[in-house]
């Protein structure tokens, strides 16, 4: 979602005059930042400290994002240097700010209208993405008690049908194959009586689009609908990101999950049902306070159960007005950093056993990108693997067949069966 605002930004900026360049050249520079860990955090302000020039100048400065609707005047306060504060729901505004901020003095803007900014914000521009991202719903309403997405980007809120079709064509329009449908809370989404499922069956129906992705859903919005779709709508990929934080009961309960060890398992049986070939990831946190062994442990066996084809996974970090970050028995950081290797060194085993397992087939891949070595070409498969081929005639957004004929733990390799273009 920070990729898709700032893009959204880039692009307001560009319809009122500006040109991007490099942050030497640069009369502005917007920090789009993240407050979902302590160390994203931080990185802000040393990213802050770095702009100043050796001559002494320095560019105008924006932060935008979760750590400005966090910490709004605070973020002005610590760092002198920062001219505009502007939050997630309010970038729509920038250009004004900035305006405003020329007379010397920092601006801040932490408002969050429900979702006034996609209404102002210029049309979609040409030139983006093979693979582009469009957010469809902001906010969430869960409140996990680790999280402090509720608090930075507000209540779930679903922008409209119509609006959503229209950005995917412009989307398509600006060279776009696949789109991925994004928001905090995804599969959250809903709008006059339709859900994700129903959005899914009618992007798969615009001529241009061959993939549909989305992400990241919760397990209680994952509807038979929807999962349904992923049997039904061929262009809704075989990939499904998931999150479930820990395989502990007890554990789930303190962060306020709404779901169980085994209500997870059941729901993906249900998925797997529908889509046998579908491919898994999740979100885990280790170290979440009051994690025993055996809580731990029983996250191991969750892991074992599912079988990621790969996942994502973090030592706990306490946000500033969250639940969790007052909670008693708080996990010494050796601790949650031993359990976090053990937890990857598992993950990694099952994403490179899945890759393994590709070996032999054959698939289509969209091309995004030149690789490294001449000739070479990237692209990603339908279960989101990257896909490395040797094809000096291919460009990004080509979609072309693939023998898979070699795996690593991050990446596999197919070769064309010929050396035509499937698309």
């Amino acid at each position: 979602m920070n990729v898709y605002d700032g893009d959204r930004m880039g692009e307001l900026l560009t319809s009122e005059g500006m040109v991007a360049v490099g942050s030497d050249d640069a009369d502005l520079v917007v920090l789009n930042t993240c407050h979902i860990r302590e160390r994203a955090v931080h990185r802000v302000y040393s990213e802050i400290g770095t702009l100043k020039r050796e001559d002494g100048t320095r560019p105008m400065i924006a932060v935008a994002g979760c750590v400005a609707q966090a910490e709004g005047a605070e973020v002005a306060k610590r760092a002198r240097d920062v001219d505009v504060v502007v939050g997630p729901q309010a970038y729509h505004r920038l250009p004004e700010l900035v305006a405003a901020a020329r007379g010397g003095k920092a601006v801040i803007d932490t408002e969050m209208p429900a979702l006034s900014k996609f209404g102002a914000l210029p049309a979609r521009t040409k030139g983006q993405r093979t693979s582009a991202f469009l957010t469809v719903q902001e906010g969430c309403d869960k409140f996990c008690t680790y999280c402090v997405v509720p608090y930075t980007r507000g209540a779930e809120v679903s922008r409209s049908f119509d609006a959503i079709m229209d950005e995917a064509r412009a989307l398509i329009d600006g060279g776009a194959r696949e789109i991925t449908l994004l928001g905090q809370n995804v599969n959250a989404w809903g709008h006059d009586g339709v859900g994700l499922d129903g959005l899914a069956i009618a992007l798969d129906k615009l001529p241009g689009l061959s993939r549909i992705r989305y992400m990241t859903s919760h397990p209680n919005d994952m509807t038979q609908g929807l999962i349904d779709a992923h049997r039904d709508v061929e262009k809704l990929m075989p990939f499904l990101h998931l999150p479930v934080q820990s395989g502990s009961d007890r554990i789930l309960k303190a962060m306020n999950r709404s779901h169980s060890h085994d209500s997870y398992l059941r729901l993906l049986d249900r998925v797997r049902i529908a889509r046998p070939d579908i491919a898994l990831s999740g979100d885990f946190i280790v170290g979440f306070p009051g994690e025993t062994d055996a809580d731990f442990e029983d996250t191991l066996t969750l892991v074992a159960e599912v079988g990621y084809a790969q996942a994502f996974s973090f030592t706990y970090s306490p946000r500033p007005g969250t639940p969790a970050a007052t909670m008693g028995a708080q996990i010494p950081k050796a601790v949650m950093d031993e359990r976090l290797q053990r937890l990857q060194a598992v993950i990694n085993e099952q994403q490179h056993a899945f890759n393994i397992a590709s070996i032999g087939t054959r698939t289509t891949i969209l091309i995004e990108r030149a690789g490294k070595l001449p000739g070479q070409m990237l692209g990603k498969s339908p279960w989101l693997q990257s896909v490395h081929v040797v094809h000096p005639e291919l460009t990004a957004g080509d979609l072309i067949e693939v023998d898979i004929v070699a795996a690593g733990p991050n990446s596999v390799t197919g070769t064309s069966p010929d050396t035509r273009k499937a698309a």
